[in-house]
């Protein structure tokens, strides 16, 4: 019997609800048959598909990345504003399609007004730099009384729009990146950038590139050059991160959530050993702005694509088990929620996505849209800690022995309510859990979990593997018991 203890004194941070972020880039079908399709029967006057819309809102995104990504490394915004038929087709070269500038910056602002959702922006460092990042500040944000400013409002945009999270590049780390950079080349273009955009708007959130993954050569060495030089500019740095199973190890990709955190804990004791150097009293804080399952084996390569219309790319359907990973990430994302302040799953339709569409046809929930619109609606404002004793322990080739289960909860003062996310990671063995809750009742427990580890959702089954609520689980003097099936994915809500 394992035994989960949680107590609202025992408290991680305030959630920052920018977790529940997604990430829009122009690379397959994420916007053009994604979110924009102004032939679909559902799409409105601008153009957006409201299928998919009330999908976005059903998955609880808080903050949405565009426009890239590694697009954003070879983007000039001005292709993307204007009067549509006057706007230039080009070849993107990170992904080696034809972009037809049909969905651009206005667009994308109207788009995120009607999804409820707050705008993050990336400005281009690879190919250009510091004039077109401010440029682009000035057309989006400054009132009307300037060439760019005044153009905005020629665009059918009188009011600012007010875009305060920018994002200095992408990945320049990588060397697939276009305008790729060494360290020290990056750090100095975006001090530069940074003390640029400041000029203009000086309350701005700026987030510095941090590696483009833990296994990167230059990982950990990379987040100190740059926040050595950034450190008084930017407020956060990013962190990217892809799970997937390798050679049919199913048990550590079950795990791949202890990567996830190993990689958090590394770039704080990077930043705070910056901090400690510089005497500051200034706390650098996360964003991870781009993480998911993507089964990257598939992909043959941007230089495997060829010269193209915009069509499907890496459209990968989730199984059962990609889906309690994606939820055994997000507890991990909570348990650091003293230090991460932005997350975006990535991406957000069609692409490495929770929602899927037919161009001109149906959209559907994928089976890791459901433990993240689960969390996005019941997580509470405080973050608690959780101990777990007496539980199993799993054995893994890329990570070890690990405890079997995986926990977080929440809590609001408010309503009293406490949800607490847990994750049995077991292949094999169901987990009898225990939690001491004198005085609470059960509200409602759902799980992710089904015999077909292995099951998708389709077109035509879109309902295939979907939360079900568990009963028998019940508080019975002062302790509440559950049983977890293995590989699965739980919320269990008391008051």
């Amino acid at each position: 019997m394992a035994r989960l203890v949680v107590d609202p004194a025992f408290v991680v941070g305030d959630l920052d609800r920018r977790l529940f972020g997604s990430f829009v880039e122009h690379m397959g079908r994420c916007v053009y048959t994604g979110i924009y399709e102004p032939e679909h029967p559902t799409a409105d006057a601008d153009g957006f598909r409201q299928d998919v819309l009330e999908l976005v809102r059903e998955l609880g995104v808080t903050a949405v990345r565009y426009p890239g990504g590694n697009f954003v490394s070879n983007y000039d915004w001005e292709d993307g504003v204007g009067p549509k038929d006057q706007r230039p087709r080009r070849l993107d070269l990170a992904w080696r399609a034809i972009e037809p500038n049909q969905f651009g910056t206005d667009e994308f602002v109207a788009w995120s007004r009607k999804a409820g959702v707050q705008p993050i922006w990336a400005v281009n460092l690879g190919s250009r730099g510091i004039k077109e990042a401010v440029e682009l500040l000035e057309y989006c944000n400054l009132p009307p009384g300037t060439e760019l400013s005044d153009r905005r409002v020629a665009n059918g945009s009188p009011e600012p729009h007010d875009l305060k999270i920018w994002c200095l590049g992408n990945e320049m780390d990588g060397p697939w990146q276009i305008g790729h950079k060494t360290a020290e080349e990056y750090a100095r273009l975006a001090e530069e950038t940074a003390n640029a955009m400041r000029r203009v708007e000086p309350d701005l959130e700026l987030v510095a590139c941090g590696s483009s993954n833990a296994g990167m050569p230059t990982f950990g060495e990379w987040e100190r050059v740059v926040l050595e030089r950034t450190y008084d500019l930017v407020d956060h740095i990013s962190l990217h991160a892809y799970y997937e199973p390798h050679d049919g190890d199913q048990a550590s990709f079950l795990a791949a959530s202890e990567e996830m955190d190993r990689m958090i804990s590394s770039v704080i004791a990077t930043a705070d050993h910056v901090k400690a150097l510089k005497r500051s009293d200034k706390e650098i804080t996360l964003s991870f702005d781009e993480w998911n399952v993507w089964y990257q084996q598939h992909f043959p390569g941007e230089l495997g694509l060829g010269i193209r219309e915009v069509g499907p790319l890496i459209e990968d359907s989730y199984t059962v088990d990609a889906a309690v990973v994606v939820g055994s990430l997000l507890i991990t994302l909570l348990r650091h929620a003293d230090r991460l302040k932005i997350a975006c799953l990535a991406q957000l339709v069609n692409v490495i996505a929770p929602i899927r569409t037919e161009p001109g046809g149906r959209a559907w929930r994928q089976t890791i849209f459901h433990p993240f619109a689960l969390t996005a609606r019941y997580a509470g404002p405080t973050v608690l800690q959780t101990a777990v004793s007496g539980g199993p322990e799993i054995d893994t080739a890329a990570f070890g022995r690990i405890p079997a289960l995986l926990s977080t909860a929440t809590y609001d003062e408010s309503t009293g309510e406490t949800a607490i996310f847990v994750v049995n990671r077991s292949e094999n063995d169901k987990v009898d859990l225990e939690i001491p809750v004198t005085g609470r009742r059960v509200i409602e427990h759902l799980a992710l979990y089904d015999e077909d580890r292995s099951a998708v959702n389709t077109a035509d089954d879109p309902d295939r593997v979907q939360p079900r609520t568990v009963d028998g689980t019940e508080i019975v003097d002062g302790v509440c018991t559950a049983t977890l099936p293995p590989a699965s994915w739980h919320l269990i809500r008391l008051s």
